[in-house]
Order: C-alpha cells, then sequence, then structure tokens
C-alpha cells in the first residue's frame, strides 16, 4: 500500500542559515590556523622545546596561543564540515561545545565577580613573575615593556618592584643594576628620535621627588585597575555582543539540525511510500 509520497526541499532561510553557519566557520577556522601557526611559530623560535627549556614550557605566553588556536580550528571546523555536508554528528558535537564554551564564560564571570578582591592578587604574582623572567623570555618582555608604556607605569606597585630582577637587583654586576627598563622612563627618546636604552640605569637609587622627572612612579596594577574602570562599558558590551554571538550561532545550529533531521525523516517516508 502506498502512502504517497512526501519531498522536503529546504526553505530560502534555511538555505541561507546552512551558509551562513559554513562561511562564519570556515572563516573561525582560518583564524585558528593562524593563531596556531603563531604560537607554534614563536615557540620553535625560541626553541622552547630544547631540553634546557621543556620545563618552563607550561608557563611560555605562546602555549596560549597554540591551545587557543587548536580549539578554536577543532571546534569551528566540525561545524563548518557539519554545515556543508548535513552531517547531524558533526553538528551536534558543534552544539554541544558551544553551549559548554558559553556555559563556561558564565561561570568564569560568576567566578570572577566572586573572587574580584583576589584578583588584583592574581594580577600582582603573575606580573611579579613576569619581571623576573624579563630578561630570559622575549614573550614577557614584550608584553611587560606593553604594559608599562601604554599605561605609563613601572613594575607591579611601584618601580623599586624591579629590585626582584637579577638584572636590576642592586646586588647585580653590571649597567643594568639598580635601574628599570627604559619602558617606565618618562622620556626614553633621546631629542625625540632616538631610543635611549640606558635612561632607567640607576633610577631606583632616586627618591620619589628625584625620580618623578625621570621614570612613571607608579605600579602597573593600579594602572590597569584605572584603564578597566574607564572601559568598563566597552568591555561590558563586549562580553555581551560574544556572548549573544554564541547563542545565536547556538540557534542557527539547533534550527539547521532540526531541518535536516525533518528532511530525513520525510525521505525514508518518501521512499517507504
Amino acid at each position: 500500500m502506498s502512502y504517497g509520497s512526501f519531498y522536503y526541499t529546504y526553505s530560502l532561510t534555511d538555505s541561507f542559515l546552512k551558509y551562513v553557519l559554513f562561511m562564519s566557520n570556515l572563516l573561525f577556522t582560518v583564524l585558528g590556523l593562524v593563531v596556531l601557526g603563531v604560537g607554534m611559530w614563536g615557540l620553535i623560535n625560541k626553541e622552547s622545546f630544547a631540553q634546557e627549556k621543556i620545563g618552563s614550557l607550561g608557563t611560555d605566553p605562546m602555549l596560549v596561543f597554540v591551545m587557543l588556536g587548536l580549539v578554536l580550528t577543532v571546534l569551528c571546523l566540525s561545524g563548518c564540515v557539519g554545515a556543508l555536508r548535513e552531517n547531524c554528528c558533526l553538528l551536534r558535537l558543534f552544539s554541544a561545545a558551544v553551549l559548554v564554551l558559553i556555559t563556561a564564560q558564565v561561570l568564569a564571570a560568576i567566578l570572577a565577580y566572586s573572587l574580584q578582591g583576589q584578583i588584583g592578587s592574581y594580577l600582582r604574582s603573575g606580573m611579579l613573575a613576569a619581571m623576573v623572567r624579563y630578561q630570559d623570555d622575549l614573550d614577557l618582555r614584550f608584553i611587560t615593556d606593553e604594559i608599562q608604556s601604554s599605561l605609563q607605569c613601572c613594575g607591579a606597585d611601584n618601580y623599586r618592584d624591579w629590585e626582584i630582577n637579577i638584572y636590576y637587583n642592586c646586588s647585580a654586576p653590571g649597567v643594568l643594576a639598580c635601574g628599570v627598563p627604559a619602558t617606565c622612563c618618562v622620556d626614553p627618546l633621546e631629542n625625540g628620535t632616538v631610543w635611549n636604552s640606558q635612561c632607567g640605569v640607576g633610577a631606583q637609587q632616586l627618591d620619589e621627588f628625584s625620580a618623578q622627572s625621570v621614570i612613571f612612579l607608579g605600579g602597573c596594577l593600579g594602572g590597569i585597575s584605572r584603564w578597566i574602570e574607564q572601559h568598563s562599558g566597552l568591555i561590558g558590551t563586549t562580553v555581551i555582543i560574544i556572548l549573544a554571538v554564541q547563542i545565536l550561532t547556538l540557534f542557527i545550529t539547533t534550527r539547521l539540525l532540526d531541518s535536516i533531521q525533518w528532511h530525513k525523516a520525510n525521505s525514508i517516508y518518501s521512499n517507504s511510500g
């Protein structure tokens, strides 16, 4: 007995959502590969896999790029292929991963809010650790220099924090002893053109009155706190937009999954009719 045939063709909306999901995931897959490539290039360029450096690999900033790039590539590739091939398994995997990601971000925000009193101490520990390895790790040096020059600060709490570094410690031999990096200097450029890498030499020996004309006295923790307060609106808006995009992606994936399953179910019905 034949029950007739019932064929389903994708609506214009479903087709549009399918290719939006495909193209967006393709774009982020390429971005993930680029981030992964940058991270691997950084690790290889610094010879981080060498036997004498492998012990500190876990604290290498480039490892963040590698992990972020790997997660982004695998996640978005599953969404990209799943949308193109209409593969329900890959789309379920992708939607589950996005849901986990959204949940993790919400939980992280709640945790950060509940531990906001301790975040300062974590930041301080992190910055002091970066200062200790300032001369030995190019990535940490770059990050520290960017923070100090952008926020016009020096050290974690004040400029004398640089004594924690073995090269800038006052008991160290060499010209850097009792000094600070050039990015602490108020005017690191001689005559406005030439970078003076020695402008912070001996700065730790100066009292605050004398030092204020040469280097920035305030620590970067205070600068970071002020920057967050000044840009709290922008940070909040950015976080909301990122979450909204992820929720929209989850909605599109769910809608596409429903359409594919409906299509397959009706194809079986028509073939058996």
